[in-house]
């Protein structure tokens, strides 16, 4: 049984993520910051931990964390509050985490980023331009750490109900695919340590989840 703090667990990943898990036997905490949040996680079967990740500093992150083997970050300001919030949760916020996980003794860190090719050859903002910058710089932060971590990096995210079939590879052709998928990927690199320090690149597929997931390990 993993013991897994989830980031962003009353997200639409995070949400899914947490039902999965917690259906698979695994312990499972949330961090949330709206009142009304509390309740959802707890009928997702995660334990909900109060808190915002733009207040809470790496030491208060390390105390939450303790006791927990896995912490998945699927955070995201998603656009709202412009770059500021982007540039503090994306951002400052994952490199916070990191940080609490090094200093908590946490072994496993995954980390929900963004697929290069998003929005290439279209008309985009300079929020959006700020968000991919943010993102990768985020990469590069857990990339650097001494943690056991892995980068997926999902192509459009869909909420349609997910096949169970993906594509998983360090460089895949860009595509879209389910929130459901992207979770239930999520839970096999919790079950399959042998992925490690690892970027995937993840769209829809011919694949089951753990077969491709499996084809990665060892890499």
């Amino acid at each position: 049984m993993a013991h897994v703090f989830i980031i962003g667990g009353a997200g639409k990943i995070g949400q899914r993520l947490c039902r999965i898990l917690s259906g698979r036997g695994h312990a499972v905490r949330a961090l949330y910051r709206k009142p009304e949040q509390q309740a959802l996680l707890g009928e997702l079967g995660a334990e909900p931990v109060s808190g915002s990740l733009t207040e809470l500093d790496a030491a208060a992150l390390a105390m939450h964390f303790a006791g927990s083997d896995t912490v998945v970050f699927t955070a995201g300001a998603g656009g709202k509050g412009g770059q500021e919030m982007t540039n503090a949760v994306d951002g400052e916020g994952l490199k916070k985490s990191v940080a609490a996980a090094l200093s908590a003794g946490v072994s496993r860190f995954l980390l929900v980023s963004a697929f290069p090719e998003s929005a290439r050859g279209e008309t985009t903002s300079e929020s959006f331009e700020n968000y991919m910058r943010v993102k990768k710089m985020a990469d590069v932060e857990l990339a650097q750490s001494e943690l056991d971590w892995v980068i997926l990096r999902p192509g459009a995210l869909q909420d349609k109900t997910g096949t169970g079939y993906v594509r998983a590879g360090l460089a895949i052709p860009y595509g879209n695919v389910p929130r459901d998928d992207v979770a239930a990927t999520l839970a096999e690199l919790i079950e399959q340590p042998a992925v490690s320090r690892v970027i995937i690149e993840l769209t829809s597929g011919d694949a089951p989840v753990r077969e491709a997931i499996q084809k990665l390990a060892g890499r």
